[in-house]
């Protein structure tokens, strides 16, 4: 009698199953691990990151510094700076959207995402790991600013809580805007023009905004738009949650400026939900 010995089987461990959301976690763990290890072995790159907002610091403090009206505060340099670390700390977050587009076109046009995508692996697991690299990224960027920001004069003149609180929607917003950036990236063939995409729309967005004037100095025309704009939401609710608003402040009557740390946390919120949906979609499809 004979006996037929069994062949092993060859499939993907999850190939058959569900993959469950701690795997899913476990994956996501490994790619942003592979990110944050590369990112290490090349501090260049966090430093150049640095080098634009540290510039944005000393020239909008001590260059505009007296020339920008504040409601309450007239022209009055030392509170301009406080008013504008908030809008500061905001744009370092959201431009950190153009490394994430650049990384993940690149990985595309080397191949690394197909390398990814025949692994037995959660779909959105590189994406997910990506961004939260990202994040941490951005989370030191934001650290090292703000020490910077204290030696022009900016302090926090709330409680530590609430300070926290502030760095937490900022970051929040960076995260949510990582999403937009990794749908650029699976989007466009080349790094170049990934470099490109993901700053054009990041210009209008932080300057039409209450980043660094009030939305009451700018053209009637622009005003809704500052208004409604999600970058303002987190700037004025990080400028309040500092204690950095003129004194006798009063925000605009629209509901995002009324209501500016719900307004910044739905904002985001929404942001992730859609554009992670688009980018985990389009990652399905991707080729480089």
């Amino acid at each position: 009698m004979s006996v037929t010995a069994q062949q092993p089987d060859q499939r993907p461990a999850r190939s058959s199953g569900r993959i469950t959301l701690a795997q899913s976690f476990r994956d996501s763990s490994v790619v942003a691990k592979r990110n944050l290890t590369r990112m290490f072995r090349v501090p260049e790159v966090i430093i150049f990151s640095l080098v634009q907002p540290v510039m944005f610091v000393v020239l909008f403090s001590y260059i505009f510094g007296g020339s920008i009206a504040l409601p309450g505060a007239g022209t009055d340099a030392s509170a301009y700076r406080e008013y504008l670390m908030a809008g500061i700390f905001a744009q370092t977050v959201t431009f950190a959207t153009a490394g994430s587009s650049v990384g993940i076109a690149e990985d595309m046009q080397k191949g690394i995402i197909d390398r990814f995508r025949a692994l037995p692996m959660a779909r959105g697991a590189v994406l997910t790991g990506r961004t939260f690299a990202d994040l941490v990224q951005t989370a030191l960027i934001l650290l090292v600013l703000a020490i910077v920001a204290l030696f022009v004069g900016w302090r926090i003149r709330e409680g530590v809580l609430d300070a926290v609180a502030g760095f937490g929607l900022l970051l929040l917003l960076g995260y949510a805007f990582t999403w937009i950036g990794a749908l650029i990236g699976l989007s466009v063939r080349t790094p170049e023009a990934a470099t490109s995409g993901g700053l054009v729309w990041l210009f209008p967005l932080a300057f039409i905004s209450v980043a660094f004037v009030p939305s009451e100095n700018m053209p009637s025309l622009l005003q809704p738009i500052a208004e409604w704009n999600p970058f303002s939401a987190t700037v004025l609710a990080a400028r309040d949650l500092f204690g950095n608003l003129p004194p006798g402040y009063e925000a605009p009557d629209v509901w995002p400026l009324q209501n500016p740390a719900l307004a910044s946390l739905l904002w985001s919120l929404a942001i992730i939900v859609v554009f992670r949906t688009l980018a985990v979609r389009k990652y399905k499809r991707a080729s480089a």
